[in-house]
């Protein structure tokens, strides 16, 4: 599943927010998000105001991993199985949903006969979100800061996100959200009405385009181990 995305500017995001709370304007982030990049993200929860932040990718970061247990991804929290995974279940049962916005998410297409590298975004290159959870983490100087994962769902139906990844492999999908709903997402006090966010987006609201790796970063991918989109905690 995604593992790669492109994230909005900090003028961008500030920009979009409207009535949710501004981060810093001194505040910045990579430009593409990747494994334990700090991003921005609108969390909530029961209790909490809708609050915008700037947290780390995946639920569990490298940091917080123990080091006699095998090093584990999780950027990518399935739908069916947010009630069985250790990492994710109890953000879940709390509501501690957040929305994740995005310029356009990256994907392999294998239509060409080999991996594609292929961005994803909205038709009329607007930012749009992500159905999230959020969690924190007290740090070793004591500190607090935020983590995220990014909910998927199954898109052997879906028009576009079918054609993404391997041949025989299980076709998934993110939840995207229009701005018209990231409100009611967060505000979501029940389970079922958070669950009845997570379906698919309008594929002809979406398109995709060919997105190769410059040879620079193409070269320092191979010096990196490949991500592994591991959901066993």
């Amino acid at each position: 599943m995604c593992v790669n995305y492109r994230p909005p500017t900090p003028e961008m995001f500030n920009g979009r927010i409207g009535a949710f709370s501004q981060l810093p304007r001194d505040w910045q982030w990579p430009e593409e998000t990747w494994k334990d990049y700090t991003a921005p993200i609108l969390r909530a929860a029961p209790g909490l105001a809708p609050q915008a932040c700037v947290a780390s990718y995946g639920m569990v970061p490298r940091r917080h991993i123990p080091p006699d247990v095998k090093p584990f991804d999780t950027m990518n929290a399935r739908a069916e199985s947010l009630v069985e995974r250790r990492s994710f279940a109890p953000a879940w049962r709390r509501l501690q949903l957040c929305a994740v916005p995005m310029l356009w998410f990256y994907e392999p297409c294998y239509e060409s006969g080999r991996a594609e590298r292929t961005a994803i975004g909205m038709r009329d290159a607007s930012l749009f979100w992500v159905a999230g959870l959020w969690r924190e983490w007290q740090e070793a100087d004591g500190g607090m800061a935020n983590a995220f994962t990014q909910i998927t769902i199954n898109a052997d139906t879906h028009p576009l996100m079918r054609r993404m990844h391997r041949p025989g492999d299980e076709k998934r999908s993110l939840v995207l959200l229009g701005d018209d709903e990231v409100g009611d997402w967060l505000a979501s006090r029940d389970l079922d009405v958070a669950r009845s966010f997570l379906r698919h987006f309008p594929a002809e609201a979406m398109k995709a385009w060919p997105a190769p790796l410059a040879p620079r970063r193409v070269a320092a991918a191979a010096q990196s181990p490949a991500p592994v989109n591991g959901e066993l905690f």
